[in-house]
């Protein structure tokens, strides 16, 4: 008898041991990730929407549409025990913790599937090596995650979907949690907490609502596990899931508001109540009445309505978390996209009105004919609601609309792309064609490839717009005949290529046992199979049909499809417990064959069998472990020096540098997220310049943006602004006609006088009677003692200063846009009394400005100067100015730090948008206009020293950029200073890197004619070039050594 209680306690591990080891291997795995992610996170905002949502949560301020408010509470409280110059490590380190967290739940969901893989035989427990095995399935699915390149990314910066990403696997755990305890009382408390997160979670982001059609088949699979399933069953559960995240997503989300703002309507404009007073009234009666019903339904015994109600009401609490936004608006908060002060705006926030939509089943093509329809809508105006005209819905001719519509921007570009998929002689793309873009492009571009990019591995971090590309953004094994077989032998590719830290190569080993785990659990547990396969689709293949997306994306999308990688990780997981099964059912059988042998009695050649069964089982578990933890440690080590964040501060480098390129109460134009979300971040949370007025081109379209130019923000005093609310309110002169019949300039201020009359208006030919523009010639006077007082233009160009000047709208110009008509009214009303300052000369602001703007390295400022610039010129600058600022005042110890990866995205924004070594360029230029070589001298050294070359190569010719000829420039300014060595010592470097780039280009003529005519192109500027300025030796050396590279004899 005491053998076998020993025996039971040697081979069998009850529940509550194991549920312990499980929360301890749990706790680790949470700790090895949070190191990690902690350890490489961005010390401060990051490039694109990072600055934006650690600002708008720092001060609990409105980001843009459709919020998320959930997040903003968490990155508050993280953020709030720290200083402002901490607040962004403290968000970053959130996302961090936020992160781990997810990889700790997908770690618990696999051995939840590994459990049912690995049954025991019999009610006793589970034998050690079944442990084992399950525990290690967790370990290596989750750590695999962790280390993949997509989720990694989002691990490390202040973006939503780390949170987003721990709803939904904290949500489909809960439900496991459910489904393992469904039998006990109470049970369904857990349906009723996910309710409630899935309420919370349309505050971070609304991919987590995917995860329902799987939770639906979760519940349903809680009956009997032997009961057989029809296929009618099968779609009548999906049809129900399906209706069931429709009623969330298509009802809840977007009518409970639409009510609520009905009631205000009727409360503001009947009963003279104030705003939101009506929506406050609905939302205690919604809550009065939900609670009402929970009351009656538990008095009266019916359970079913009674949870039903429940989970309804957890959901409408939740999602009540977005009556911040609106509060938070009301409050006028300096950073307030779409202003959702009120419920009918908050309706359109939630809508992404201003981002459009895209067809999905049914719908136009690109070329489709279509007609306006007249649309109102209930615009806030003083005291009460009015009844605004609108944009107008696009109607398009029923003849011209398709199944499954694909192709459907009407962007020229996109429609060229479009078109290399069709037949020349087709105008309309037929369904095949349709479905060829949607495979090709959407599907195994958009979406494969960043599938391969995580489970196979990376060629570089080099954003790839479109299908095509050999040398950037594709996926690559590290398996050489078979990329070599896809791409072509890329060995002697330029460094910045071949040696770019984004090349990982994982040999195909994750998805190789990825594969292994999706047949293992088939074969097992197509249930279980089934819910993985339907989360892995919904968080991946789906999105892909909904989004839609046109071609030439601005960046990469993965991030969108992360929750896709994180299902088919539950399946690298189990492919420890398939190993583990193959090995271990094949050796069982003879390890208690030999012992029943070698025994002498039953009882003792049972006992010594099932103890080396278990040894050997533990064994087994074990070194399958092991050796598979060998794929997460592979990924970690590729991954590590392309995701370690460590030591960048250049996004907010470069935003302080916008900032201080302005001067005192300054106004500073951007145009996009880049040069936008960064100088939100450095104003909100760092206080840097906090007296300069920031105005978006990209957000000039929108009336709630002009709105808050008229607003005191921070230290910045409002714009001073004429053109009343009804006349740019959304919907409203979207497009401003110019209607010139004189032909001679006139006063701005004249002209904008007659703009804002009720009554002038012309008539188009429908009838319709709109505002116009009556002068392309506009003369703006000068207050000359203004532009010297508040430092416009300094003291010595007091005589160049006229007493007016004008702006020309070029010719061929038929209507202004919003943004032009706001820098119109702005000016119209310009005292000179605070600088206007651009990012680029002119922009998107076509109104004859570009004539007068004068260079301030970051920026160009508005002056009362002519300015007589060329094309590739600067133009007019300050250059003792311009030197200071140089010097003194922009800050350039983020980019000459060499402790960082410089990825895809700061080589973009640093030698292609704004390249740094122009800016240094341009200033050592001007100081050859003022006849200062050493000064000059000085600039162009200090360009070597702060964009030192290991961080930003002197030749990156196949990204497009214009960074080589700004090398050639600053070659040239060097030999124009007088520093012919040094010009000489940096040509040469620069040839090494070009002739490396041409040969290898030349190899590839057919795909890369035109990086190697850029090559070719800067071999000849310098060879010329050094020929000019007298090294005339090195210049037969270069033009010797092309021909050689061309096998041609010099004659």
């Amino acid at each position: 008898m005491c053998i076998f209680v020993s025996l039971n306690i040697i081979c069998k591990m009850k529940k509550k041991t194991v549920n312990r080891l499980n929360g301890i291997v749990a706790a680790a795995v949470f700790a090895v990730s949070a190191c990690v992610y902690l350890l490489t996170i961005e010390p401060t905002a990051s490039f694109w929407d990072c600055g934006e949502f650690i600002a708008s949560s720092y001060k609990l301020e409105v980001g843009h549409p459709p919020g998320n408010p959930v997040f903003q509470l968490f990155a508050r409280f993280f953020s709030m025990f720290t200083g402002p110059e901490k607040a962004a490590v403290a968000v970053n380190a959130m996302n961090a913790i936020l992160s781990a967290l997810t990889i700790m739940f997908l770690y618990l969901t696999i051995v939840f599937f590994a459990k049912r893989l690995l049954k025991p035989k019999d009610a006793d427990g589970y034998s050690p090596g079944k442990v084992v095995a399950m525990l290690g399935s967790g370990v290596v699915g989750a750590l695999a995650y962790a280390f993949t390149d997509t989720f990694w990314f989002s691990a490390v910066e202040g973006e939503v979907y780390a949170m987003s990403s721990l709803f939904t696997a904290l949500v489909f755990w809960a439900m496991t949690r459910w489904y393992e305890t469904a039998n006990r009382p109470y049970a369904n408390r857990w349906i009723v907490l996910i309710s409630f997160l899935m309420g919370l979670s349309i505050g971070v982001h609304l991919l987590n609502l995917l995860a329902i059609p799987a939770l639906v088949f979760m519940f349903y699979y809680r009956r009997p596990e032997s009961r057989n399933y029809t296929f009618k069953q099968y779609l009548l559960v999906f049809l129900l899931s399906v209706a069931i995240l429709a009623v969330i997503l298509f009802g809840i989300i977007p009518y409970l508001p639409k009510f609520a703002a009905y009631f205000d309507l009727f409360f503001v404009n009947v009963l003279g109540l104030p705003f939101n007073s009506g929506a406050v009234f609905f939302m205690v009666a919604l809550l009065g009445l939900c609670f009402w019903g929970l009351f009656r339904t538990l008095k009266q015994g019916k359970v079913l309505l009674n949870t039903a109600l429940l989970c309804f009401t957890m959901i409408v609490v939740g999602f009540s978390l977005f009556s911040i936004v609106v509060i938070r608006s009301s409050a006028k908060t300096p950073t307030n996209e779409y202003q959702p002060d009120n419920p009918f705006t908050l309706v359109r926030y939630l809508g992404r009105e201003q981002y459009g939509s895209n067809p999905l089943i049914y719908g136009h093509y690109f070329d489709a004919d279509y007609d306006i329809e007249a649309t109102k809508y209930w615009a806030p105006m003083g005291d009460r609601y009015i009844s605004a005209d609108g944009p107008g819905d696009v109607v398009y001719d029923a003849k011209d609309k398709m199944l499954f519509p694909r192709m459907w921007s009407s962007d020229d570009k996109h429609i060229k792309f479009y078109r290399s998929y069709m037949d020349p002689t087709h105008k309309k793309p037929t369904f095949g064609e349709n479905l060829s873009y949607f495979f090709d492009y959407q599907m195994n571009w958009m979406y494969w490839r960043y599938f391969m990019w995580n489970f196979a591995g990376r060629q570089n971090d080099i954003h790839a717009p479109s299908p095509g590309e050999l040398f950037a953004g594709n996926w690559e094994s590290g398996i050489k005949p078979l990329d070599e077989f896809r791409l072509g032998d890329q060995s002697d590719a330029p460094d910045y290529l071949k040696n770019n830290k984004g090349k990982n190569h994982y040999y195909m080993l994750p998805l190789l046992l990825g594969l292994i785990g999706i047949f293992f659990q088939f074969a097992r547990d197509k249930r279980g199979n089934w819910l993985t396969f339907l989360m892995f689709f919904m968080t991946g293949i789906a999105i892909v049909v909904y989004l839609n997306q046109p071609p030439y994306q601005v960046r990469e999308r993965d991030y969108a499809y992360a929750g896709s990688f994180y299902f088919f990780s539950v399946w690298i997981g189990l492919a420890v417990a398939a190993v583990y099964s193959w090995i271990s059912e094949r050796i069982s059988s003879s390890v208690i064959s030999s012992a029943c042998a070698s025994a002498t009695s039953s009882i003792a050649s049972e006992a010594k069998g099932r103890v080396e069964k278990s040894a050997i089982d533990i064994t087994i578990a074990s070194a399958v472990t092991l050796l598979l933890l060998g794929v997460p440690a592979l990924m970690a080590s590729e991954n590590w020096d392309d995701h370690d964040r460590s030591n960048r501060y250049t996004a907010v480098e470069m935003a302080k540098n916008y900032l201080n390129s302005v001067g005192p109460n300054g106004i500073l134009v951007t145009h996009g997220d880049n040069d936008t979300f960064p100088l939100w971040y450095a104003q909100e949370v760092e206080n840097v310049r906090p007296d300069v007025r920031i105005a978006n081109t990209s957000l000039l379209g929108t009336d709630w943006h002009i709105d808050q130019m008229k607003w005191a923000v921070n230290e910045s005093a409002p714009l001073d602004l004429s053109v009343g609310p009804e006349q740019y309110l959304y919907g409203t002169n979207e497009y401003i006609y110019i209607y010139d019949e004189r032909e001679q300039a006139l006063l701005l201020s004249d002209v904008m006088r007659v703009f804002r009359h009720p009554k002038v208006k012309i008539s188009l030919s429908s009838g319709r009677k709109v505002d116009y523009i009556m002068s392309r010639q506009l003369i703006l006077p000068v207050n000359k003692e203004n532009v010297i007082k508040y430092g416009i233009l300094d003291k010595k160009y007091e005589d160049m200063i006229p007493d007016q000047i004008v702006l020309t709208i070029p010719k061929g110009k038929d209507y202004l846009t919003k943004p032009e008509l706001f820098m119109l009214d702005l000016l119209s009303n310009y005292q000179w009394d605070r600088p206007i300052n651009l990012l680029s000369m002119g922009g998107d602001i076509n109104i004859g400005i570009k004539d007068y703007l004068m260079y301030e390295g970051f920026s160009y400022k508005f002056v009362p100067i002519k300015n007589k610039t060329k094309s590739t010129d600067i133009g007019f600058a300050d250059p003792e100015d311009l030197y200071h600022k140089m010097k003194n005042v922009f800050s350039w110890d983020a980019l000459k730090r060499t402790d960082y990866y410089v990825d895809y995205q700061n080589f973009y924004t640093f030698c292609g948008v704004l390249s740094q070594r122009n800016v240094f360029v341009n200033a050592a230029k001007e100081m050859l206009k003022i006849g200062d070589k050493e000064r000059a001298i000085e600039l162009l050294d200090m360009c070597q020293e702060c964009v030192p070359e290991t961080n930003f190569p002197l030749d990156v010719t196949y990204m497009g950029f214009s960074n080589e000829y700004m090398v050639i420039d600053m070659i040239e300014t060097y030999y124009q200073a007088g520093a012919s060595e040094k010009a000489l010592a940096l040509a040469q470097r620069f040839m090494d890197q070009i002739f490396a780039s041409s040969e290898f280009f030349l190899g590839y003529y057919d795909v890369a004619k035109r990086e190697f005519e850029a090559c070719y192109n800067c071999i000849s500027y310098i060879a010329d070039l050094t020929d000019h300025y007298g090294d005339d030796a090195y210049a037969d050396e270069i033009r010797g050594r092309f021909n050689s590279m061309l096998d041609i004899e010099e004659e």
